[in-house]
């Protein structure tokens, strides 16, 4: 059967130094005028960079040469071809985007314009920088998918060319490659791809270390043949006999692979080595699941360590069927079996679908379908995201996903990264499910929303059209998707509560000066506006509700001016003190002190704080007392006639000592409607104790009716407030 040699053509040794020869490569699958189109962009780039060298001192124009021959390498089209060689030209030349586009066409233009990197600001920080620029580029790949495959290329070369640099940059570089670049090709497939970027970044950032697990590697290569020999004849030996057409495949780990499996397993390097890979390929699904079940007659599988990756592919597209075995004399052996058109996309991936036309179009949509699904995903979190840095990290946490498997109540399988949650299934279905979720079934069960799911698994979501996501959701959401939604969700809410906050504070000050925020002219809030650099009067209100702007001076500023002129006097007017109604429903910009405990019927002053918004004291709390030293930022308050929700309030209970009291007090309240929220106990003595419990009450009314039944039990001594 034909032997497959895989990648073989991106070794940098190979790489082309001429256009010449690069044509010529090129003709053995592009029509001739595309052929002309790339050296046509060649001698442009040359005349655009003439002059620029790079570090290493040669040409410049040797490196968009080098990527464009990488791409050729995959068979990329010749439009990709056109943009590797003219990638840097907008960014390094004086060449405008549009003098590109009258030359080379719309397409190609936006393939360089997508790889070419922003302005950096002098304000900004380089990991800034950086987020934005990978930010600009994640938008241009939702449009045409080539523009990553032409940047990797990109990064590739410019990885292999490394060591002209100073050793900090060098690093810097390599870490970046290791945290977004080597897992975008993992994430589309691109196996070969992600190796090189990985041996390459760990020799740039540890190179002691890569020196000598190579230099380990290397001696222990020869102590093996002899066994990789025995064992490959073997495996071809039973497939003869099954008469089955196949290539066997010795496989070495990789040295960065190596590497994060001494640190992550803590075993030493001879464990690692113990470990021997073959990858057989087949020509034919059918005829995987026959090698395989010759292979398990062979020698006897590892319980466990089966997976079918062909009938349930990785989110990149992979497929495989993978297994482990215990070979002669008990050495383990790690068997992968697949398609010679599956050993394509596992290396090439994506790119697979320039490189080589399969006979399998379920495969190549696949790969297609998956790429895009997490180019759309990309989108949203870009849109929803507060800004590049929180995109980037959210970007990070979805290049890693060592996948589980669940499904939905009518089967469909859905991927998760590890470790994803029932919230995580929620937005992965959709984020109004996510956004509405209030509880799960996991195979049939009720489970909390923050259980870790397992593959295989069934998941069922409830929902409510009333219910919201919670803050507390991010503290075990997993993917990118969910933590973004999250926090969009929130930030939106806060921000709406806010401006119904400021709205009402500055209403209250205004009425004390005799006016309202609707006999405000345009003319006024223009003034303000212009005065304090905001550019909308929404941001005003919800800098008021959040604590970061004085309703009162805000008051002051708009009717700069007209308070005077009808000879009112602002300091003196008392309907300035005029309470502001508390409701209970005013969300996260009106907090309740926790020093305290106000509950309705108490005597209230507010707090305007940056952190909180606007903090809730009663009027005789110590801390109220420093408030009012700061009145601009005090605000008189009185409760609602409508006041609606559960207040926390602190009793003190003094109680004798006796078995199951705690019990019978948490009994007693929570019959009485009351949540208990903590409890505590105090020795006071050998026979006396005192209990601390904060209990949620809806009014004053409603707390002496728990205090009067809480004496009522033999044991308790006495039942306070708890004063502050």
């Amino acid at each position: 059967m034909q032997q497959y040699s895989f990648f073989q053509q991106l070794d940098p040794s190979k790489e082309v130094n001429s256009i010449d020869t690069l044509s010529s490569s090129l003709q053995s699958y592009l029509a001739p005028a595309q052929v002309n189109n790339i050296r046509r962009a060649y001698y442009y780039a040359e005349q655009a960079h003439e002059g620029q060298r790079r570090r290493s001192g040669e040409p410049y124009v040797t490196h968009p040469l080098a990527v464009a021959t990488i791409l050729s390498n995959m068979h990329m089209d010749h439009q990709s071809l056109m943009a590797a060689m003219l990638h840097d030209v907008i960014e390094d030349t004086g060449i405008s985007k549009a003098a590109m586009t009258e030359q080379f066409g719309e397409t190609v233009t936006e393939l360089v314009d997508g790889v070419s990197k922003l302005t950096r600001m002098e304000d900004q920080s380089l990991a800034e920088a950086q987020a934005e620029n990978f930010q600009k580029m994640a938008l241009a790949m939702a449009k045409d998918i080539r523009v990553i495959l032409v940047k990797l290329a990109d990064r590739l070369h410019n990885m292999r060319t490394l060591g002209v640099l100073k050793s900090g940059k060098r690093s810097r570089i390599a870490k970046e490659t290791l945290d977004i670049y080597a897992p975008i090709a993992q994430r589309l497939g691109m196996h070969s791809i992600r190796v090189e970027f990985e041996d390459l970044s760990f020799a740039a950032m540890y190179p002691m270390r890569s020196r000598r697990i190579a230099a380990a590697v290397k001696s222990v290569r020869g102590n093996r043949t002899e066994i990789v020999t025995q064992i490959r004849e073997s495996i071809e030996a039973c497939l003869d006999r099954e008469e089955h057409q196949a290539t066997v495949i010795g496989r070495e780990k990789h040295l960065y692979s190596i590497y994060q499996k001494m640190r992550s397993k803590k075993k030493s390097f001879s464990e690692i080595m113990d470990l021997y890979a073959f990858r057989i390929v087949v020509d034919s699904v059918d005829t995987c699941y026959r090698v395989l079940g010759c292979i398990h007659s062979l020698y006897k599988p590892v319980p466990g360590q089966f997976k079918d990756y062909i009938a349930i592919p990785k989110s990149n597209g992979y497929q495989s069927l993978h297994t482990v075995l215990f070979g002669l004399h008990g050495v383990p052996i790690e068997i992968q079996i697949r398609t010679a058109e599956m050993e394509e996309m596992a290396n090439f991936g994506i790119a697979a679908h320039w490189l080589y036309k399969t006979n399998d179009d379920e495969i190549q949509h696949s790969t297609h379908v998956r790429a895009r699904q997490w180019l759309t995903g990309l989108l949203e979190m870009q849109q929803r995201a507060g800004d590049s840095l929180e995109f980037i990290e959210n970007v990070k946490i979805d290049l890693f996903p060592d996948e589980v498997y669940v499904f939905t109540p009518k089967g469909k399988i859905m991927e998760l990264p590890q470790g994803a949650t029932a919230v995580d299934f929620a937005y992965a279905v959709h984020t109004d499910v996510g956004n509405h979720c209030v509880a799960c079934r996991i195979n049939r069960r009720l489970a909390p929303l923050s259980e870790q799911l397992q593959s295989g698994q069934t998941i069922e979501i409830i929902t409510a059209s009333s219910a919201q996501p919670s803050p507390a959701w991010l503290n075990f959401a997993v993917t990118g998707k969910t933590r973004t939604n999250i926090r969009h969700f929130l930030k939106n809410q806060r921000q709406t509560e806010s401006i119904t906050l400021g709205r009402r504070l500055l209403e209250k000050d205004l009425n004390a000066l005799d006016s309202s925020i609707e006999d405000l002219n345009d003319q006024q809030k223009d003034r303000l506006l212009s005065d304090v650099n905001i550019n909308n009067f929404e941001q005003i209100l919800e800098e008021i509700g959040m604590g970061n702007r004085v309703s009162f001076l805000t008051a002051h500023q708009l009717l700069t001016g007209t308070k005077e002129e009808n000879g009112i006097d602002p300091e003196t007017d008392d309907k300035q003190h005029q309470p502001l109604s508390i409701r209970g429903s005013e969300g996260f910009q009106v907090n309740f002190a926790r020093c305290c405990f106000p509950i309705p019927g108490d005597d209230i002053i507010g707090f305007i704080s940056s952190e909180r918004g606007m903090v809730v004291h009663t009027d005789r709390c110590h801390n109220s007392q420093d408030f009012r030293k700061n009145p601009e930022r005090s605000v008189t308050l009185r409760w609602d006639g409508d006041v609606e929700g559960e207040f926390s309030v602190e009793l003190h209970i003094e109680l004798e000592n006796s078995r199951g009291i705690i019990a019978v007090l948490a009994t007693k309240i929570n019959g009485l409607d009351a949540n208990i929220e903590k409890i505590s106990v105090e020795e006071e003595g050998p026979h006396v104790n005192t209990v601390n419990v904060v209990v949620g009450v809806h009014s004053r009314i409603h707390l002496a009716r728990i205090m009067k039944h809480l004496r009522t039990i033999k044991a308790v001594l006495k039942v306070t407030r708890a004063k502050h």
